[in-house]
């Protein structure tokens, strides 16, 4: 009943903010439009009062269109340039609704009120930007209260393996998500990990476990599991009646959207496509240079600044060129800025690991806020790498997961990138590249310019909140 009583709470204060932005931004557009009397130069509003009802029907007309434009389905860890996006339209839709609704409301009545173009434009700029800043508050309030205890789900791991670990990770890491990890269960025949959560017992006694702990969801964390054992698993949770999710197997994650096509009248479903083709690559490559340039650009006085301080931290030069792998497994030299000793790698290439005892004092700040890639910019000019796709790696590591990761080296259909899915999504760094080929495939197959931004804008956010280094 807590639980319920919360999501009601969310919802509610949700919609009330959306309609108090709403508000502002008519009277706000009211405001501009008598400051700033243009096009219509001769219209004269009325005094403020008297557009009371007009406002309420924006008001109306707005969070219908947001209701519609599914804003209203609350969502653990929402995109905030996918919900962006969704603003844009349901503001949109919401001040054309409007303006249609006053019209239909109040024409040809006492009511009836000048409603300039110029006002329509500014009620519909500012119900975007203003809804957007309350979203953006009002989400950082509900994080806060979930990490406290409001509206959290017990939640329960199916399996004790590597994607286990990385779940609850995840999981631990974001108490703004709402969880409260009740612990894992083993499954017999897969392997396990050090967990940072007590296991509970076996997947045997599933339906039990769920009673007594009072668990709300339930995570299959078995990608490599048949399809068998998960139905068999799932028929054990529904006895509990708690909602069920599963982290998809390598085929899912990696097949994307699916298609019928027909081969001379029989049908066949695609499953592998490249996204990426015709007027798609050619957006991607100007994205790729006005976003390089503009970054060279701003960044060039902190570009510089590093430059400088590298060769009075440690000896040897500024800049570190490394063969990596990129389109069509074409080797290219990247670059970066030296965050390791000169001698680093006389005994041969390695991982970088947390206390390196390589990595200059200099190397751990710009590693820290990847500054150290900042150059590659240059390559995304030279066009050798586009501002996001796959990581690059080195000829020797490549010649060793072609070997034993599965269509590892589809990842070369593509350009290789300065961030990519994988990266935003946790998996930097001396992370696992097995998972780091799944998010890197489904990204190539998925690929959207839409995608790309919320990438960019992903990478910007997390630089100060992840210590490792691309």
């Amino acid at each position: 009943m807590r639980k319920r009583r919360a999501l009601a709470f969310f919802l509610g204060t949700l919609i009330l903010t959306d309609a108090l932005m709403a508000a502002v931004a008519f009277y706000g557009a009211y405001w501009l439009r008598v400051l700033i009397p243009f096009p219509d130069i001769a219209v004269t509003l009325a005094p403020p009062a008297s557009y009371v009802w007009m406002a309420l029907a924006h008001v109306v007309a707005v969070l219908l269109a947001f209701a519609f434009n599914r804003l209203y389905t609350l969502a653990r860890s929402p995109s905030r340039v996918d919900e962006f996006y969704q603003i844009v339209g349901g503001g949109t839709a919401g001040t054309v609704a409007g303006v249609a609704l006053i019209y239909f409301l109040f024409k040809n009545t006492p009511l009836e009120l000048d409603y300039p173009r110029g006002m329509i434009v500014y009620a519909w700029l500012l119900t975007i930007v203003l809804v957007t800043v309350g979203r953006l508050a009002h989400g950082r309030l509900r994080a806060t209260l979930m990490a406290r205890g409001w509206g959290r789900d017990r939640v329960l791991v199916v399996g004790t393996g590597d994607v286990a670990r990385m779940i609850l990770h995840k999981i631990l890491g974001n108490p703004g998500l709402g969880y409260q990890v009740v612990g894992a269960v083993e499954v017999e025949g897969y392997p396990s990990v050090t967990l940072p959560a007590p296991i509970l017992g076996n997947a045997r006694d599933l339906a039990r476990l769920l009673e007594e702990h009072t668990v709300d969801e339930v995570i299959i964390a078995l990608p490599e599991a048949t399809h068998q054992e998960i139905l068999d698993l799932i028929s054990e949770c529904e006895r509990g009646k708690v909602t069920i999710k599963v982290f998809p197997d390598v085929f899912q994650i990696m097949a994307g959207p699916m298609s019928i096509g027909d081969l001379g009248g029989l049908p066949l479903l695609t499953v592998r496509d490249i996204a990426l083709r015709g007027w798609r690559r050619v957006a991607k490559r100007l994205m790729d240079i006005v976003g390089a340039t503009v970054g060279l650009i701003l960044l060039s006085p902190l570009m510089l600044l590093t430059a400088i301080l590298i060769k009075l931290d440690s000896p040897g030069p500024a800049f570190y060129v490394q063969e990596r792998m990129g389109l069509d497994a074409r080797p290219f030299p990247m670059l970066k800025f030296r965050s390791m000793r000169q001698d680093a790698e006389a005994a041969g290439p390695g991982w970088t690991r947390p206390g390196d005892p390589r990595v200059t004092r200099l190397g751990n700040i710009i590693r820290r806020l990847n500054v150290d890639e900042l150059p590659q910019f240059i390559n995304v000019l030279l066009g050798e790498m586009s501002l996001v796709g796959p990581r690059p790696e080195r000829p020797v590591y490549v010649a060793q997961f072609r070997r034993s990761i599965p269509r590892y080296m589809d990842r070369h259909r593509e350009k290789a990138g300065m961030t990519g899915w994988a990266q935003v999504n946790g998996l930097r760094g001396d992370t696992s590249i097995v998972e780091r080929t799944k998010y890197d495939l489904w990204y190539i197959e998925n690929w959207s310019l839409l995608l790309d931004i919320k990438i960019i804008l992903r990478t910007i956010v997390n630089i100060f909140r992840s210590p490792n280094a691309y």
